[in-house]
């Protein structure tokens, strides 16, 4: 049953799915994220924009009586066994390997471990706990693989993203992902019942680097918690009145231009980009330096590191360590006032299977600047909500981010779209076409397992 995606008020949307006979969706899933725990704060070591995916996700699958198990890494001693995140989600630390110091490329070794762990969680329940396992990652769709098939349920995989497609686009000084992961992703490919794709582009990829059946392909776009990103008080979408607010809340110039980097700090998410950018504009326009601020918000990936020294230096080397301030990782409360505050939100990623936070930013009323690579161009309708670039050449994004400069206005009737192109991201309807997505699985499981009894 293919679910192919149709085209609704300008974005795409994954088709209700009716079934012959009965049919019933589940009333719990085990959820696996092996690597990063959804408690944990985005923006830092290897937590970003999956974890909230998957955090968002469980809250409203539970609010539409799905209960959900998160089963993932144990990452310090003495973490209780169990934390309830929301009413009908618990989230379980399972010990696979020593608490700290292990990065997710070194976590291959610990997936027997990590498995026992689910194992024995579930041989404390009657049969039929579960009624389908959700994997989030490579690294847990191994896991859910065999759970899977011990359990005798469907597997759903989400890959948020792909070693074959970072490695056709990676960053100056990335490494390409391993021939391991690579091999690990077409098997986990054909053993799922169901694959969800961010996008119909994500899809294609999923048929075409690995050979996935596009009937098992499901297209659901992750949300945006709107009651979080919205715009400021008055409700009124790049209203100047909340941009200042904001602006004073976090100790900012009023008439600043603001360009915000918001994520993770390594080499896929590009930020030495907009720091190349931004010397090409006060190169070109040196008066700009005493009105030009430029926040970084967010730690680096997997290094461990409390500053992220590399990208300090660069400023430096560029002659703009006045102008860059780097800020730790925030929460959503605090994200949303630096998304209200900034001019626009820059996102030069060589890769994304969406880009989560080009939709928080646009809904509280701020455009963005992205690469026109992987799901952004669904995220950011270019030229409305803000501008795609093609490539990565700094100095594209400069003369982008000089149209801002050179009308200041354009913050605002540009915001004003994006908040309303943001309202169609909402978690609930990600979450009921999740829903429709384990139904399927369910169905198809059943009827094969009929088949062949």
């Amino acid at each position: 049953m293919s679910q192919y995606v149709s085209r609704l008020g300008g974005s795409l949307v994954a088709p209700r799915i009716r079934f012959p006979g009965g049919h019933r969706k589940p009333r719990r899933i085990a959820m696996l994220s092996v690597h990063t725990s959804p408690l944990h704060q985005p923006g830092t070591g290897d937590a970003g924009g999956m974890n909230v995916y998957i955090v968002e996700l469980a809250r409203r699958l539970a609010a539409i009586n799905i209960e959900v198990e998160i089963f993932t890494r144990a990452t310090s001693g003495g973490l209780p066994p169990a934390v309830e995140l929301a009413p009908g989600v618990l989230v379980r630390h399972v010990d696979a390997g020593p608490y700290e110091g292990l990065a997710k490329e070194d976590l291959p070794p610990q997936l027997c471990a990590f498995t026992h762990g689910v194992m024995q969680a579930w041989a404390g329940h009657r049969p039929g706990h579960y009624d389908l396992v959700h994997s989030h990652y490579w690294l847990s769709g191994h896991v859910g693989w065999l759970a899977a098939e011990r359990w005798g349920v469907p597997l759903v995989h989400a890959m948020h993203t792909m070693a074959k497609v970072k490695n056709a686009a990676l960053a100056d000084g990335d490494s390409p992902e391993p021939a391991s992961r690579v091999i690990g992703e077409t098997q986990i490919v054909g053993a799922a019942d169901r694959l969800i794709a961010n996008t119909a582009e994500e899809a294609d990829e999923l048929a075409r680097f690995y050979d996935a059946d596009p009937a098992k392909v499901a297209v659901v776009h992750p949300g945006v918690n709107l009651d979080v990103f919205r715009p400021g008080p008055g409700g009124v979408p790049g209203d100047a009145a909340g941009r200042a607010a904001a602006r004073a809340r976090l100790g900012l110039p009023q008439d600043a231009f603001i360009p915000l980097f918001a994520g993770r700090i390594q080499p896929l998410k590009a930020p030495d980009i907009l720091l190349r950018a931004v010397a090409l504009l006060l190169e070109r326009d040196p008066s700009l330096r005493s009105r030009i601020v430029v926040p970084v918000v967010g730690g680096p990936s997997g290094s461990g590191l409390a500053k992220p020294e590399g990208l300090q230096k660069l400023a430096a080397r560029l002659g703009i360590a006045d102008v860059v301030h780097f800020q730790r990782p925030v929460g959503q409360q605090r994200l949303a006032d630096w998304f209200r505050a900034a001019s626009t939100l820059v996102m030069p990623s060589y890769s994304e299977s969406f880009g989560l936070v080009a939709i928080e930013a646009q809904a509280t009323g701020t455009p963005v600047v992205a690469a026109a690579v992987g799901g952004l161009p669904v995220a950011v309708r270019d030229e409305l909500t803000g501008f795609l670039v093609p490539g990565h050449d700094p100095a594209d994004y400069a003369d982008t981010l000089r149209r801002f400069v050179l009308d200041p206005s354009l913050s605002q009737t540009m915001g004003a779209a994006a908040a309303q192109h943001a309202q169609s991201f909402g978690w609930d309807a990600a979450a009921s076409a999740t829903a429709d997505v384990y139904t399927a699985a369910m169905y198809e499981h059943r009827h094969r397992a009929a088949h062949r009894n």
